[in-house]
């Protein structure tokens, strides 16, 4: 007689033992025998095999495929070309204001693209299209300066910058300002042409 080693019962499954588990959306991985996988792994290694022998004979259906899927290939890498191209034109360095501002934890970036929020790892980012307003508050005392970003869809994002002195507040206000009007009215009649377009 045969004795296996270790329990005969399956193990369980669902969201007490997988984390990864969401019931209705995926599937669980289902716990095969460990003789049924190598049998499936031989069985996949033959019809590769087999594929790979009718791929070599020409005019039939798998090299027809296998041509086929090179020509996708190609097209998508060329794809991928024209965007890299069109990366690196949005990516020149544009002639106009940017506003800078950073302490240990958040970071603001304005410039022509839009606005760029960063706290810890999180991350935000808004066109100029996106942004309804653009609010500066600067405390009585203390030396923290805060930024909020308003969207249209009354929605705001605020961010606190810890300045380093409290004439800080004063250069950030000028900066920021500049970059406002040379971006921020674009950006409105531009939209404001497109709703006239329509």
């Amino acid at each position: 007689m045969e004795q296996r080693i270790g329990s005969g019962s399956q193990p369980l499954e669902g969201a007490g033992f997988d984390p990864a588990f969401v019931p209705g959306l995926t599937s669980p991985a289902s716990v095969a025998p460990k003789g049924a996988k190598k049998e499936d792994a031989a069985g996949e290694a033959d019809s590769e095999e087999t594929a790979l022998d009718d791929a070599d004979e020409p005019g039939t259906e798998a090299a027809d495929v296998i041509d086929d899927a090179d020509d996708d290939a190609e097209d998508a890498v060329d794809e991928a070309d024209e965007a890299d191209d069109k990366d690196d034109a949005e990516d020149a360095p544009v002639d106009g204001p940017v506003f800078e501002a950073a302490d240990r934890r958040a970071r603001i970036a304005v410039d022509h693209k839009g606005v760029r929020l960063t706290l810890d790892d999180q991350e935000c980012e808004f066109r100029w299209d996106e942004i309804g307003a653009i609010e500066t508050e600067s405390p009585r005392f203390g030396k923290r300066y805060t930024i909020t970003v308003h969207t249209p869809d009354r929605r705001w994002y605020p961010i606190e910058i810890e300045a380093t002195a409290r004439s800080s507040f004063k250069e950030w206000d000028e900066q920021l300002d500049a970059v406002l009007d040379a971006y921020f009215e674009e950006g409105a009649e531009a939209a404001a042409e497109e709703s006239d377009a329509d």
